[in-house]
């Protein structure tokens, strides 16, 4: 599999050679400069008009055009999500398909997608909740690399269990792109949220505003990371890696404007959810068999 490549701001795939890595350095450095100066005034109680100002002539400069990749053409599709949590088994392979499509920090502390284990013991009131990150499952799979759900539960009364997949909303009214003071969060005509890291200066103001704990800042490239639907993979017609690998499709993935496509009939056969309504996001990652604790 290959790792996806950044998508810049003239929605052209940027092609990593040397002369494009100085001058993204350097953009980068003197973004960072900005921000840092930004950050400064946003400290001081009358900045409030400054850095308004910043920001709107940041993401001016860096408003987005259609992707250059031949054949597609953004105005024509409407991407979304859907997830079957009554289907999803636990195995994980969604995270691991992740991390090697998209070149993940490859700790288990770092993920685009991720799965939460749901669990009442009998005579209990509120759930067990816990992720391949937990400390006790890396120690189970015995990798940074590769992700089990330990037994811990073995020989115990489980009144109720299940699993439930969680990526990036890619929300209709993302609060992500509404604090993100260079633009480099932007929203696609075609639904999804992505990140022009040769804009992003590493600030994670994004990282603290979603509220679905979505996004993660990248070590190694001191940039912020998230999903992005493998955008790389679906505007040449292909699922993203965690769909391709679900052994059960607990996860869907499709054209809403399609009315014959796996996620028009997921979302319309279905009574769907998604998830803290009340944020005013407006997700596009649909829900099936969640419980009121799952958030």
């Amino acid at each position: 599999m290959t790792c996806e490549k950044d998508i810049d701001r003239r929605g052209q795939t940027a092609q990593g050679d040397e002369d494009d890595g100085d001058a993204r350095t350097g953009r980068r450095g003197f973004l960072k400069d900005v921000g840092k100066a930004v950050a400064s005034i946003g400290a001081l109680a009358a900045s409030g008009t400054a850095l308004l100002a910043t920001k709107q002539t940041a993401q001016a400069a860096a408003e987005p055009g259609p992707p250059a990749i031949a054949g597609y053409d953004w105005n024509e599709h409407q991407w979304g999500y859907g997830i079957d949590a009554t289907r999803c088994i636990g195995c994980l392979r969604c995270v691991e398909a992740c991390k090697a499509e998209n070149d993940v920090v490859p700790t288990a502390h770092h993920f685009r997608t991720w799965v939460e284990r749901y669990v009442w013991l009998e005579g209990e009131e509120r759930p067990h909740v816990d992720s391949h990150s937990d400390p006790d499952n890396v120690a189970a799979s015995g990798s940074e690399k590769e992700y089990r759900f330990d037994n811990r539960y073995q020989g115990k009364k489980v009144y109720k269990a299940f699993f439930v997949p969680k990526i990036c909303n890619h929300c209709r009214h993302p609060s992500c792109v509404q604090v993100c003071p260079t633009g480099a969060t932007f929203k696609t005509k075609d639904g999804a949220v992505l990140i022009d890291h040769s804009y992003c200066i590493g600030c994670q103001y994004c990282v603290q505003a979603c509220p679905y704990g979505a996004r993660f800042f990248d070590p190694r490239t001191q940039v912020t990371e998230k999903c992005t639907w493998c955008y790389h993979r679906i505007t040449k017609g292909l699922k993203p890696a965690c769909v391709e690998v679900c052994p059960v499709n607990a996860r869907i993935f499709g054209d809403l404007n399609n009315e014959a496509s796996d996620i028009s009939k997921f979302v319309t056969e279905n009574r769907v959810q998604v998830l803290k309504p009340e944020t005013g996001n407006a997700p596009t990652c649909f829900y099936v068999g969640l419980d009121k604790e799952v958030s």
